[in-house]
């Protein structure tokens, strides 16, 4: 970052210029007494979302007055520095205490805002990351993090670049929750599809524009093919097993729909000694046992393979166009398998109940017909997929590349009169200037405890009149939080004057592809 250009107008400083920070502590868990109070008490694990205004435990003020842990005000901005949850970056919505895993920023509102500051940490997530490595826990260290270099953009275009991310963020997680959904709807309508084909729905108008009846047989799984299962040979034994031989297939591989090799492979020996029964390419794998989505799973085999005692096979079918219609009855019937599970802890299938499990066996030609529905209908399914998933990869490469953007100075126009970084860090050093000579202690010369942390508060300052649509006039249509952000008023001063400006005509509200925002009135 410091070898590369930086915008006009901007500067490099480093993060202890701007904000003040501190970290928390962990009270004693040996004491009940500090714990189940009213003060909220974040550990690293929580944080990610946006704000933080529920945690999971609270401290109480005797923990807090025993331990390192501290209370920051509303508005502090959280960064985790351990383990996996490096790097992830909240506000805090309510005043809170941390564990010592976060560290915690109180913005300097004469030089930073505090939401440019929130979304900088936000893109530099993977770069903590990296400096985090290499350690058995790695971790990056409070001093790292403040001595972290941000750019700094003039205080106006700060501004503008946050309510500009608000914006175009919020509608990128729009896309993705709508891109989610839409991956739902396709689960349901295979479902759907499945369970149509498999209750006769699917081809009821097929037999009624031949005149057919629903003539149904039905029978159980046993009766329309060979059913059996598998073992596992003793792992004990090292002549069993080897790098190649016969595929050896568990209950894990029928989470894939084609099984078209095995991570291992048993010998002859080995086959003879447990009586492994090769079982031909196209028999259908149901998985037995497992607590998770594994039990009732349905595979098929690409390839001859032996299997262990947690699988079962279905094969030599009565006539072979019913292997695929019997995969699609299993698939149809997933849920209903696992409710036949028996145990305790761990309940499991047996052969027995894959055996007897009933289905309804259309006429051959029905069954063809079926076959060829469902095989169109989920062709069309994961084609739609397929598209869904590239929209997905292309959505979420956008967060990063607008934060880059942001960052580099080419997400929104640059304004000639804003004051510039540099200006504005020589003018608030030469107030700090002033202020010593004065005898007053400066700013950056006091020492702080974490429990004073307190960003500059404008809840004070009379609101300018043509604020919130002067924002609005120079970034275009905003929704109202990224507004409240921009403005950086006290939210209800925020409120009140939003409602003179929607009253007076001077703002308005608009919805736009279902997102609603405010905009100046021409």
């Amino acid at each position: 970052m410091e070898g590369r250009e930086l915008p006009v107008g901007w500067e490099l400083i480093r993060l202890s210029e701007a904000a003040e920070w501190g970290s928390g502590g962990t009270p004693s868990r040996r004491n009940l007494d500090y714990y189940g109070g009213k003060i909220p008490w974040i550990k690293t694990g929580e944080l990610g979302p946006r704000h933080i205004t529920r945690t999971e435990e609270t401290i109480s003020d005797l923990g807090l007055a025993n331990s390192s842990a501290k209370i920051f005000p509303e508005g502090s901005i959280a960064i985790a520095m351990y383990g996996a949850t490096i790097g992830k970056v909240s506000i805090l919505g309510v005043p809170a205490a941390t564990n010592q895993a976060c560290a915690v920023a109180a913005v300097n509102l004469g030089v930073c805002s505090p939401e440019f500051f929130y979304h900088y940490l936000c893109s530099q997530r993977d770069e903590f990351v990296k400096a985090g490595k290499g350690g058995a826990q790695p971790n990056v260290s409070q001093g790292l993090i403040k001595d972290w270099p941000i750019p700094l953009a003039p205080l106006n275009e700060q501004r503008r670049i946050a309510a500009k991310l608000d914006t175009t963020l919020a509608a990128v997680e729009a896309c993705l929750q709508r891109l989610d959904g839409a991956a739902a709807t396709l689960k349901r309508f295979r479902q759907a599809v499945l369970s149509a084909a498999t209750s006769g729905e699917l081809t009821r108008e097929w037999r009624e524009e031949r005149g057919l009846e629903q003539e149904w047989e039905q029978t159980s799984i046993d009766k329309v093919s060979e059913v059996g299962t598998g073992s596992t040979p003793l792992r004990s034994n090292p002549s069993f097993y080897a790098a190649v031989g016969t595929p050896w297939i568990t209950s894990a591989a029928t989470s894939q729909e084609l099984i078209t090799e095995a991570s291992e492979f048993v010998t002859p020996e080995g086959q003879a000694a447990s009586r492994l029964r090769i079982y031909p390419k196209g028999s259908l794998l149901v998985a037995m046992y497992g607590e998770g989505k594994t039990r009732g799973q349905v595979s098929e085999l690409g390839i001859q393979a032996t299997i262990n005692q947690a699988c079962a096979a279905i094969y030599a079918p009565r006539e072979q166009h019913l292997m695929p219609y019997i995969k699609i009855v299993l698939k149809a019937n997933y849920l209903e398998m696992r409710s036949l599970a028996e145990g305790g802890n761990q309940p499991n299938l047996n052969l027995s109940k894959i055996k007897q499990f009933c289905i309804g066996l259309p006429p051959k030609n029905e069954v063809f017909e079926i076959i060829d529905r469902v095989e169109s209908l989920f062709t069309l399914a994961d084609q739609l997929e397929s598209r869904l998933t590239t929209a997905r990869k292309i959505v979420d490469r956008l967060t990063p590349a607008l934060l880059a953007k942001a960052f580099r100075g080419e997400l929104v126009p640059q304004d000639p009169g804003d004051e510039s970084a540099s200006a504005l860090l020589a003018r608030i050093w030469a107030a700090r200037q002033a202020e010593a000579g004065a005898g007053k202690p400066s700013r950056r010369g006091r020492k702080k405890a974490a429990t004073t942390l307190d960003p500059i508060t404008l809840a004070a300052a009379p609101v300018q009149p043509d604020l919130l649509s002067g924002i609005l006039r120079e970034c275009g249509a905003l929704s109202e939080l990224a507004l409240l952000a921009a403005s950086e008023l006290d939210p209800r001063k925020f409120r009140q004057q939003l409602a003179q400006d929607i009253a007076h005509g001077v703002v308005r509200e608009i919805d736009e592809d279902g997102l609603e925002l405010l905009e100046v009135v021409p």
